[in-house]
Formats: C-alpha cells, structure tokens, sequence
C-alpha cells in the first residue's frame, strides 16, 4: 500500500479492519440477554469515545475512560460498558 493508503479511507483495509474488530464487541446488539436500557447506553455517546480519522471514524473510536477496562482500546460505536458516562449535549458517533 502506499502512505495515503493508511490514513483510514482504503476500502479494502477498513473493511477488514471492520470485521476483524467486530469480533471483540462486549455487548453485541444481537445477542441473547442483550438488555433494553443499553440501546441507550452505547460508546458512541459516551464522553470519553474519541472517533477515528477517516471512514473508520463512522463506527469505530478509542475508549479513554481509565477506569474501564477498554480503556486505550478501538470499540464498536455501538458498543458498551459499565463505565459510559454519557455526553452532556447528546451526541452521539
């Protein structure tokens, strides 16, 4: 690939990124036991979910809450955890 390859706008990566690290979702929507209030209660509106560059930025971010465990990690927008702490103005991704 070449240096502009890498900036997260490469088709071909980003989609393989994408189903690679959906693989390490906490809470997939579609799973069994998948509780109602977490609809409401997913990474991309927490405060601490900063958005990747690039098209990856549309579903994927890095956690930087400290006190959660995937703190430092990619997450899934629509993830979650026991840590969200919500945005004051409601945004979301």
């Amino acid at each position: 690939m070449s240096g502009g390859a890498w900036t997260g706008d490469d088709r071909e990566h980003n989609d393989a990124c994408h189903e690679r690290w959906l693989q390490a979702r906490h809470r997939p929507t579609g799973q069994a036991g998948y509780r109602d209030g977490w609809y409401d209660a997913q990474c991309g509106g927490c405060h601490y979910w900063i958005a990747l560059s690039g098209e990856l930025g549309r579903d994927w971010g890095v956690c930087t809450h400290f006190t959660s465990a995937f703190d430092g990690r990619v997450r899934f927008e629509h993830d979650g955890c026991d840590r969200l702490t919500l945005r004051q103005d409601g945004s979301f991704g």
